[in-house]
């Protein structure tokens, strides 16, 4: 893949897990890529023990695809406004299939300067088991 648009990323979530809430927020270089009439955002989020490479596809038709990878891991979230999408997150030991509800998904984007920002709500959930409730909050700018 050619080398995208340089980017700055702020990104923010939310998580509610079983009423615990906890709050990530972190700034990254990224890449903005445009391949036909899709939209790529990628990133790599390191901490001392791991390394995933984060990509946020934003489709023509409205659908957001979140892909991250790390090690033997992969996960692949779509998002569609007020959609219920399977997904799978693929261990090592098996695939698990997921589901996201989304009841609320907004993108924004801007030439000049070249920005934009990607707003989702989302229930992720194994089956009939909710596994969280995210709010996910990314700023990108040129």
């Amino acid at each position: 893949m050619a080398k995208g648009t340089p980017v700055l990323i702020y990104l923010q979530t939310q998580r509610n897990q079983g009423g615990e809430i906890s709050d990530y927020a972190k700034k990254f270089q990224g890449q903005l890529f445009r391949i036909g009439p899709s939209l790529y955002l990628r990133y790599l989020e390191e901490d001392e023990e791991n390394k995933a490479t984060v990509t946020f596809k934003i489709s023509e038709n409205g659908i957001i695809q979140l892909t991250r990878k790390q090690a033997d891991i992969q996960m692949k979230l779509y998002f569609g406004d007020k959609q219920r999408i399977a997904a799978l997150y693929r261990t090592a030991v098996g695939d698990i299939p997921i589901e996201t509800i989304t009841p609320a998904l907004s993108v924004t984007t801007r030439d000049n300067p070249l920005s934009g920002v990607i707003k989702i709500d989302y229930l992720l959930y194994s089956g009939e088991k909710l596994l969280g409730d995210y709010k996910l909050r990314l700023q990108f700018t040129a």
